[in-house]
């Protein structure tokens, strides 16, 4: 029913602006939407509170970049294989039910971190709250894709992945105003504590979100026609060529953004001689680029299709961390390359999980989006701790932008091989 209610309005409605999908949503798909758009905002909050306190952790606990850059590199690999459990769970038992697990997963062992007693232990709790970190994109991003038609597939999950900067800005919000009333020492555990409050959206979730349609009569179809898949079934012979394409892809994708954001931070009070309150505009200025990025981004993504969108911003997002890293500048110049940065380097991955979707049928729509995208996370998890070790034989800003040419250009030659996908309807196959 849910389902025909969206094509009568997609039918009805020709409106192509940027806010259209939101004055054409139904309840069902409202509700999917926010509950979507808050676990990606608290989430992105979650994962950005240790880039921040890299530096306070290198002085408290006198480890390296290098080592500092491993706990970053540690959650993302182990957020790969979440996210590619999760989605396999996700075509087993459904989005929803998944999304509430991940969820409740990485809000405690944030929450958890916050009492590490030593770095070691830290990487520990970080890796644990990885599963769940990986697991909630994957169940969010097919279950957006699958709850909005594909007229607004892009403007919705490029709206969802918005909220990853709002998270962001929380972080650094919560980084200026606890750093300023509190010693270091104390402050970065109160950070890591007030990462347990996405716990709480699991309510909303259990009260209001629906299991899409399409994602029911699969898995009724499947389990009727004893034909459920299985986890490795994403390298059978008829789609390994998507899975590993995709895997590239997310690779470039991924390696390119954990390379510029976990070490903006450091970079600043480094190679800037910034103080952790005296960064917090700049890093606003890329916050607020990445804010935008991620709207025009789903836009763009509908209006001139996917490959259209990544082909211009990895060749963007290329060239602004070069200008941003080498070229010399004063602070207000800085300030202003900040927001053009974090526009370019975001903004392509409102396309990420719309095109993911539509390359993959439905039966293995999680397990496929699940296990490409968290592969180039677990990969690309390797950047920043690549570029922490590089930083010590040369500038930190060097590093960044070597390893970033590096990502974009895999970004850019991975969406050469693969199809345009605008457009699709996604069926219960």
């Amino acid at each position: 029913m849910a389902q025909e209610v969206n094509d009568k309005v997609a039918l009805g409605s020709t409106d192509s602006g940027l806010v259209a999908m939101f004055r054409n949503m139904t309840v069902p798909e409202r509700r999917t939407f926010w509950g979507c758009a808050a676990g990606w905002t608290l989430d992105g909050m979650d994962f950005m509170l240790y880039p921040l306190v890299i530096g306070t952790l290198i002085a408290l606990w006198q480890v390296d970049r290098g080592t500092a850059g491993l706990a970053v590199t540690v959650t993302l690999l182990s957020s790969a294989l979440g996210g590619w459990l999760a989605g396999y769970l996700a075509d087993r038992i459904g989005r929803v039910r998944v999304l509430q697990i991940t969820i409740v997963w990485f809000s405690f062992f944030s929450f958890l971190c916050a009492y590490a007693q030593n770095f070691d232990q830290l990487i520990v709790l970080r890796a644990l709250l990885g599963l769940g970190f990986g697991g909630e994109w994957t169940a969010g991003a097919v279950l957006m894709a699958e709850a909005v038609r594909g007229k607004y597939r892009g403007r919705a999950l490029g709206s969802v992945q918005s909220g990853w900067a709002v998270g962001w800005g929380l972080a650094v919000m919560l980084q200026a105003v606890l750093f300023s009333v509190l010693p270091p020492e104390q402050a970065w555990r109160w950070m890591f504590a007030l990462g347990a409050l996405p716990a709480f959206l699991v309510f909303f979730l259990r009260r209001y979100v629906e299991e899409p349609d399409i994602s029911v009569k699969g898995r009724a179809l499947a389990i009727e026609q004893g034909t459920q898949p299985s986890l490795w079934e994403i390298f059978s012979p008829g789609i390994l060529k998507t899975t590993l394409l995709t895997a590239l892809f997310s690779v470039g994708a991924q390696g390119g953004y954990y390379a510029v954001t976990t070490w903006v931070p450091t970079f600043l009070r480094a190679e800037r001689d910034m103080t952790v309150v005296g960064s917090t505009g700049y890093l606003a200025s890329v916050i607020v680029g990445s804010f935008v990025g991620y709207l025009v981004g789903g836009w763009l993504a509908d209006r001139i299709g996917r490959r259209n969108l990544f082909f211009t911003f990895s060749i963007g997002a290329m060239g602004l961390v070069l200008i941003y890293t080498q070229v010399p500048m004063s602070n207000a110049a800085l300030w202003a390359v900040g927001f053009p940065l974090g526009f370019f380097a975001s903004g392509y991955y409102s396309g990420i999980g719309p095109f993911f979707a539509e390359l993959f049928p439905t039966r293995l729509r999680g397990s496929g989006q699940g296990f490409a995208f968290n592969f180039g996370r677990g990969i690309g998890a390797l950047f920043p701790t690549l570029v922490g070790f590089l930083s010590s034989s040369m500038t930190l800003g060097v590093a960044i932008s070597l390893f970033a040419a590096v990502a974009y250009g895999l970004l850019f030659f991975a969406t050469a091989l693969l199809p345009e996908t605008q457009g699709k309807v996604l069926k219960a196959d």
